[in-house]
């Protein structure tokens, strides 16, 4: 069983995903190892090949839990987490990354417009979402495995940032 650990960048993914008992996919380096179709020359990024990734994905499919970790690893499986963050506190984890203003004002905008929930409702049969505002590694890395056992449900639209955003 596959589920994606996704949400905007800097929301945490990467960290609670090593922090899991379960097998994790890093869709990122799949991307970077080759799954892609060359740089965007607008966004700077490389573009991913999305079909490519699907076919690797099911090739990989097992009975063990696999952690699909990334911010667009919602478009694979049938079931996903998405972890949430405030822009206040989105905003300083991504400015001590480095980003670009620009990159700044575009995750903080997918953040507070649920663009990844959206997404994730869109595709998969099943969405938990998690606001880790506030919140430490283990304590989200708890909620994840509590979800993933069955033992809580934390289901889409809990979280709304429109007003600390727009506000």
């Amino acid at each position: 069983m596959q589920i994606a650990l996704t949400g905007t960048p800097g929301t945490g993914k990467t960290t609670i995903a090593a922090l899991l008992p379960y097998k994790v996919i890093d869709i990122n380096a799949l991307v970077k190892g080759g799954m892609n179709f060359g740089t965007d020359p607008e966004r700077g990024c490389l573009e991913a090949d999305m079909d490519a990734l699907a076919k690797h994905l099911a090739w990989l499919d097992s009975d063990e839990t696999q952690i699909l970790e990334g911010h667009f690893s919602h478009h694979f499986p049938d079931w996903s987490i998405v972890l949430r963050l405030s822009p206040a506190a989105l905003k300083s984890r991504l400015e001590a990354r480095g980003y670009s203003a620009e990159k700044i004002r575009e995750n903080l905008e997918a953040e507070a417009l649920d663009v990844i929930l959206v997404e994730a409702v869109q595709f998969c049969h099943r969405v938990d979402e998690i606001d880790t505002t506030g919140k430490s590694t283990l304590e989200v890395a708890e909620l994840v495995a509590r979800i993933i056992q069955g033992r809580l449900k934390l289901p889409a639209g809990q979280v709304n940032w429109l007003d600390e955003f727009f506000g």
